[in-house]
């Protein structure tokens, strides 16, 4: 049977031309927004015969494989009579150091030329490359003549160049389709609920829609969602999967997952994604000065890596990707996210596919449509949505760039230009703080047009500059590369600035912060979702339902699942005790809360209770109340600190240990890293407190919010106060009960609980309670 490849010349020649195809200081295309507008100034300039984003397709034979290319060449334009491909790139590079033009720019407009050529029998093409320098607008073109049986011999090289790439994957992909056919549940029988998941989940992939999945905590959502999506790709429904995530704990589960099934005769290629600032060999390389061995030279290492770590592993976990950039020394980082677009498997923080600053841009929209997302803990991409769609600045920013490059004079070509841009930037915002008022808050609806339109020539300016090497002293760089990344957001976000959105400014002292605040993140989270084969939510805590359907910006076609809990009541054992916790009321509630918890500790010797709070001063309050009663050194008291970082996290957890000598009363924040995403089964946990109905602190963003949706027709206090809290109060209780076996004490402290609107969002197993 003859097996068909089907290529984009883009990636194609990427892949084969990534040696010397990058040069430093030498970008093209950096942003997106910039290139359109570029390639759409020279289109304009085509005559009315010349066409422009021509769709082009050619077939070609190398060994048992059939490949056939497909492409959008951006002009097929005629000049003194030849027919010519057109190849445009924007950059802020310096024109004068192209020289000639870049080999992988070449190979793409000829890769064009041939398959114009094939499909039309032309003879001879020519091959012009035309580059727009985005500060200044100048132009510079390069021009090639070629005969057809050069270009014919060309893009045979070209892809025998593909085609060891090619071949393991095509070997390796029917290797993987057995293993997926073959492979059994990887459990001994299904958990209540868990095949009723799986269910959902495939049929919502065959059928192309969405699923928002309610789903409680301990039935092994991990592996139902996961199980019947890789069966999905298997079986030619969808060619790739996105588990998203927006923990390190929750990442784990997913591998763990993955490394079952492998041992069950699953292949199949898995990458985790870690962030740069986790990954980076900066120790090691110096990278921060810019002399990174691991980058020079990267793209000459790159190809050999990514081969070989596909053809010797399958779960590619942050050590496993480590192991190999070591091996190439290439960066792990980047050596990450160049695999991850071969992998079948990403395993990656939500931002990678919704925040637009860092999303994996070089996916095509016919990847998308193969590919499955599978949101984890869905209930976090609200707070995250919101934060990905907004932006700001500060006014200390710019202010430090433009003192630093004043001293440059003109030693530096761009110096003079960041000055002034800086300096308009800096006089704008000072007199925003002048229209601030005693209060130091404006807000308004609109797009700040004013500041933005400052922020654009400091953007090109900024980019130009860094792209030349910039100021020559690596503290006044990092000034520049801050304020360009911040600048640059801040114009990316405003160009989605619509009703949903708001302006608000806070000026202290001589600071000013300006922010561009999405109030609601659904429709930008729906149309990121849309090019995508499915989108699968799911979460315990998706409760209300309707309040996530419209927040994760659900479409009325999406399937909508709630699974009830499949454990037995008798093994968890809720109290209430209705206490006001409001903050007026905390001085009187610290020793009531203090004697309960001592009586917890009588009741469950040697035992693990872990006790949530809404804030950190309240915790510490209570903390130190119950350390002064009597008899309190019956257990050891342990206590969340602040900023903890990943390895002092890992001992915490680690800590909770089966039957401890000593009953071990632990201390944590609500809404933290411990209150979800963490899994502590059997006697490693026998006891929750929360204490508190999880109301996010009243404040200007969630004041915004509140009347925002009062005005759209919502409840604007449940918005924006009730429904983000109790979301929080059911996953600190939701790390109680894991498993069939597990059993535990809930106690739930505040009066609020039974009241509504908080009683009704309480789950049917947390009803049964007690009243102490």
């Amino acid at each position: 049977m003859k097996t068909t490849i089907r290529i984009s010349v883009r990636p194609l020649v990427e892949y084969v031309y990534r040696s010397g195809s990058i040069r430093p200081g030498f970008r093209t295309n950096a942003s997106m927004q910039e290139g359109t507008r570029i390639h759409q100034r020279v289109q304009k300039a085509y005559t009315e015969e010349d066409l422009k984003e021509v769709v082009l397709e050619a077939e070609l034979q190398h060994g048992d494989l059939t490949y056939v290319i497909e492409g959008r060449c951006d002009g097929l334009i005629r000049l003194e009579g030849q027919l010519t491909v057109d190849e445009i790139k924007s950059t802020a590079g310096n024109l004068d150091e192209l020289e000639g033009g870049l080999d992988v720019h070449w190979a793409q407009a000829k890769m064009y030329a041939f398959m114009y050529a094939a499909q039309h029998g032309e003879p001879r093409m020519q091959v012009q490359l035309t580059y727009v320098h985005s500060v200044t607008g100048e132009e510079r073109r390069f021009r090639r003549m070629a005969e057809r049986q050069e270009l014919e011999q060309f893009a045979s090289e070209v892809i025998a160049g593909y085609a060891p790439y090619a071949e393991m994957i095509v070997a390796y992909e029917a290797e993987r389709d057995v293993s997926v056919r073959e492979l059994p549940f990887p459990f001994r029988k299904y958990r209540e609920g868990q095949r009723k998941l799986a269910g959902a989940v495939y049929k919502t992939i065959r059928e192309g829609q969405g699923l928002m999945a309610k789903a409680p905590t301990g039935i092994g959502k991990t592996m139902s969602v996961l199980f019947p999506t890789v069966k999905a790709i298997g079986e030619g429904e969808a060619s790739r999967l996105f588990y998203l995530t927006a923990r390190t704990t929750t990442r784990v589960a997913a591998e763990e997952a993955f490394a079952r099934m492998q041992a069950e005769g699953l292949n199949m290629h898995v990458i985790s994604l870690t962030a740069k600032d986790k990954i980076c060999f900066k120790d090691e390389e110096a990278c921060d000065t810019g002399q990174c061995g691991m980058c020079e030279g990267y793209y000459d290492r790159i190809n050999g890596a990514v081969l070989d770590m596909l053809e010797h592993e399958t779960l590619m976990t942050r050590p496993v990707i480590e192991q190999y950039a070591r091996k190439h020394r290439v960066c792990p980082f980047e050596f990450s996210l160049d695999a991850a677009y071969a992998a079948d498997a990403v395993i990656c923080d939500y931002n990678y596919i919704f925040d637009p600053r860092i999303s994996l841009k070089r996916m095509l929209e016919e990847q998308k449509r193969k590919t499955v997302l599978l949101v984890d803990e869905a209930h976090n991409l609200v707070d995250r949505g919101r934060m990905m769609f907004s932006a700001e600045l500060e006014k200390a920013v710019f202010l430090d760039v433009k003192r630093e490059f004043q001293t440059l004079g003109s030693s530096v070509p761009a110096a003079k230009a960041i000055v002034d841009y800086t300096g308009a930037i800096d006089k704008y915002l000072i007199t925003l703080r002048k229209n601030g008022g005693e209060e130091g808050k404006i807000i308004q609806q609109e797009a700040p047009e004013e500041l933005i339109e400052r922020l654009e020539p400091f953007v090109m300016v900024a980019e130009q500059c860094l792209a030349e090497g910039g100021s020559g002293n690596a503290e006044m760089d990092q000034l520049l590369l801050d304020a360009y990344f911040t600048a640059q957001n801040f114009v990316r976000i405003a160009r989605l600035y619509d009703e949903r959105f708001i302006t608000y400014a806070e000026c202290v002292r001589s600071e000013v912060r300006v922010k561009l605040f999405c109030l609601d993140p659904s429709l930008l989270l729906r149309q990121t979702a849309k090019g995508f084969r499915s989108t699968i939510h799911f979460s315990a805590t998706l409760s209300p339902l309707r309040y996530y359907r419209d927040m994760l910006g659900a479409e009325e076609e999406d399937y909508t699942l709630q699974i009830p809990s499949p454990f037995n009541r008798e093994q968890l054992d809720v109290r209430l005790m209705p206490l006001s916790v409001r903050y007026k009321d905390r001085e009187r509630s610290k020793r009531p809360i203090a004697e309960m918890l001592q009586q917890l500790v009588s009741e469950w010797p040697r035992s693990n209770l872990l006790v949530f709070f809404p804030s950190y001063p309240y915790m510490r309050e209570i903390y130190q109340a119950y350390t002064q009663l009597p008899g309190a050194s019956d257990a050891d008291t342990v206590m969340q600190e602040q900023g903890m970082n990943e390895q002092e996290r890992e001992q915490f957890l680690a800590a909770f240990q089966p039957h401890p000598e000593r009953t071990r009363l632990v201390f944590a924040v609500m809404g933290g890293v411990f209150s979800e995403g963490v899994d502590l089964p059997g006697d490693r946990l026998n006891g929750v407190v929360v204490v508190g109905a999880g109301l996010p602190q009243i404040g200007l963003e969630n004041n915004v919010l509140k009347d925002y949706f009062d005005k759209s027709g919502r409840n604007g206090f449940n918005y924006a106060y009730v429904f983000p809290g109790m979301n929080k109060v059911l996953q600190a209780g939701g790390r109680l009960i894991r498993t069939e076996e597990d059993k535990g004490v809930l106690v739930l402290v505040d009066d609020r609980f039974t009241q509504e609107p908080y009683r009704s969002l309480l789950p049917d197993e947390w009803m049964d309670y007690k009243r102490i």
